[in-house]
C-alpha cells in the first residue's frame, strides 16, 4: 500500500454556503492533514489526529502554509479548441464559422488529437484542474485519443464525442446513425476504463437534425447512467436560428425535453435567456445550467442571472468553456462570474465560489462521492493553493486575516502560479 500524508491548511465543503458566516458548510482546519493510500484519501482532520492514524515512517509532504483542497472541476470545455482560444470575433455564430469549425477539422488526424491530448491535460493540470467535462470533435478518433491520456495520466475524465450532421463543413459533419454507432463505439471502448467517464454530446440543436436527436435521446435511454452534454440558449440570433430549424418547439429547451435530452444526467451550457417556462421545466427535470463567464463576456453573448437560476430551483455549475473562454484557470472564473453578478446586483460570496469549483461542480456531474471533496473514501485528487504566489499577491496577503479574504484574493489576483503543487489520485503531478 501505497501511502503519503499531506499536511496543510486544509479546506473541504460539505454543502453549498447559504451565507458568508455559513461555517457549518465547510471544514477547514489551520493545521490539517490527509492521508492517502491506494489513490484515495483515507483519513482527514487535525494534523494531530490523522498523524496518529499513519504508519510509523510514513512519508510527510508539508504544504504549510498553503491550502490543501479538492481539485477544480471544470463541467464544460471544448478539448479540440486550444488553437481557437482568442480569435476575434463579434459573435458566437461569427466565431464557430470562421475558427472553430475549421480548427475542429484538423481533429480527423489521429496524429494531431493526440498531440493535442497531452497538450490539453497539460494545461488543466497546471490551472489546478484535475476533472473536466469535454466536448471532443466530430471524430471517433479524438475521442479516443482523450480517454487514452486520460487514462495514461489516471485522471477521472468525462468527455463525449459530438454530434452533428447538418449546419457545419461537410467534412466535419456525422450522420444521425453514424454518430450512434460512433458513441457507442466510443462508450464500450472508453467508458468506466480507468477513470474515464463517456457523456452523450450533441453539440447543440443548430447543428442536429430531429433524427440525429431522436438518435441521441435513444442512447440516453439505453445509458441511463451517461451524462448528456449540449448547448442552451448562448445568444439571441442562435435561439432564433434554433427556433427556426424547430418551429413546431415552445422553445429552445422544448426541443430537447421533446426528444428526451431534457433529464438530471443534462449538463446545458451557458443557459443564459431562458423564459420562466423554460427555467420551472429544467428545474424540475433536475438539469443544470452551466455558467461559462469568460466566454460570455468574451463573445458578447449575455449576462447569467444565477439569482434568477438559483430562485427558480435549477442545479448550477461553472466552467471555462475554451476555446469560447478566455482561460483555463478555475481561479480567473471564478472573478468573472463573480463581476457578472455585481453587475446584475447580486453579491457572491468567496465560500460560495469555492463551493462551485469543487464540490458543486462534483455534485452536478453526479460525482460528488468520489471528487471535489476531502472526504474519506474519495479520490485524491487535490490541489495545494497558494495565496502569495506573485508580488502583488504577496503584498495583499500581508493584510489578510480571514478565510474569506485569502479566497477572494485567490480568485480576484491568483491564476496558474497560485497552484503550488497537484496530486491525481494521490500521485504528486509534474505542471510544469
Amino acid at each position: 500500500m501505497n501511502e503519503r500524508l499531506l499536511r496543510g491548511r486544509t479546506l473541504s465543503f460539505v454543502r453549498r454556503p447559504e451565507a458568508r458566516d455559513d461555517h457549518a458548510s465547510y471544514v477547514f482546519e489551520e493545521d490539517g492533514a490527509l492521508l492517502l493510500a491506494d489513490g484515495r484519501i483515507t483519513a482527514a482532520g487535525s494534523y494531530d489526529e490523522v498523524i496518529g492514524k499513519a504508519p510509523a515512517g510514513v512519508e510527510v509532504i508539508d504544504h504549510r502554509p498553503h491550502l490543501l483542497m479538492a481539485g477544480f472541476i471544470d463541467p464544460h470545455i471544448h478539448f479540440p479548441q486550444m488553437q481557437v482560444t482568442a480569435s476575434y470575433a463579434a459573435n458566437l455564430l461569427e466565431w464557430l464559422n470562421t475558427y472553430t469549425f475549421v480548427e475542429e477539422q484538423r481533429f480527423a488526424d489521429s496524429a494531431h488529437a493526440e498531440r493535442f491530448a497531452t497538450l490539453f491535460f497539460d494545461e488543466l493540470l497546471r490551472n489546478g484542474t484535475t476533472t473536466a467535462a469535454a466536448y471532443c470533435s466530430v471524430h471517433k478518433g479524438s475521442a479516443d485519443a482523450y480517454f487514452a491520456e486520460a487514462a495514461r495520466r489516471n485522471l477521472l475524465m468525462i468527455g463525449g464525442k459530438v454530434m452533428m450532421d447538418r449546419n457545419a463543413p461537410e467534412a466535419l459533419t456525422d450522420t444521425a446513425r453514424s454518430g450512434y454507432d460512433d458513441t457507442k463505439s466510443v462508450i464500450s471502448d472508453w467508458h468506466g476504463k480507468a477513470r474515464n467517464h463517456v457523456a452523450i454530446t450533441p453539440r447543440f440543436a443548430i447543428t442536429s437534425t430531429p433524427a440525429q436527436l431522436e438518435a441521441a435521446g435513444a442512447l440516453a435511454r439505453e445509458h441511463p447512467d451517461l451524462l448528456i452534454q449540449t448547448h442552451l440558449s448562448e445568444n439571441h440570433a442562435e435561439i432564433a436560428y434554433t427556433l427556426e430549424l424547430y418551429p413546431e418547439a415552445k422553445d429552445y429547451t422544448d426541443i430537447y425535453s421533446r426528444y428526451g435530452l431534457l433529464t438530471e444526467k443534462a449538463l446545458l451550457g451557458h443557459a443564459i435567456h431562458l423564459s420562466d417556462r423554460e427555467m420551472a421545466a429544467i428545474a424540475e427535470a433536475g438539469a443544470v445550467a452551466v455558467h461559462c463567464p469568460t466566454s460570455n463576456l468574451f463573445l458578447g453573448s449575455g449576462l447569467f442571472d444565477l439569482q434568477r437560476i438559483r430562485t427558480s430551483g435549477v442545479r448550477t455549475a461553472m466552467a471555462t468553456d475554451i476555446g469560447g473562454g478566455s482561460s483555463y484557470s478555475m481561479l480567473r472564473t471564478l472573478d468573472e462570474a463573480y463581476k457578472i453578478q455585481q453587475l446584475r446586483g447580486f453579491r457572491v460570496s468567496p465560500l460560495e465560489s469555492f463551493w462551485q469549483a469543487t464540490r458543486g461542480n462534483g455534485e452536478a456531474l453526479g460525482l460528488a462521492g468520489r471528487i471535489g471533496t476531502l472526504e474519506p473514501g474519495t479520490d485524491a485528487d487535490i490541489i495545494a493553493l497558494d495565496a502569495a504566489a506573485t508580488p502583488a499577491m504577496a503584498i495583499r496577503m500581508e493584510t489578510v486575516t480571514t478565510l474569506e479574504e485569502e479566497l477572494f484574493l485567490l480568485q480576484t489576483l491568483g491564476d496558474d502560479r497560485s497552484i503550488s503543487k497537484v496530486y491525481v489520485a494521490g500521485e504528486p503531478v509534474s505542471t510544469e
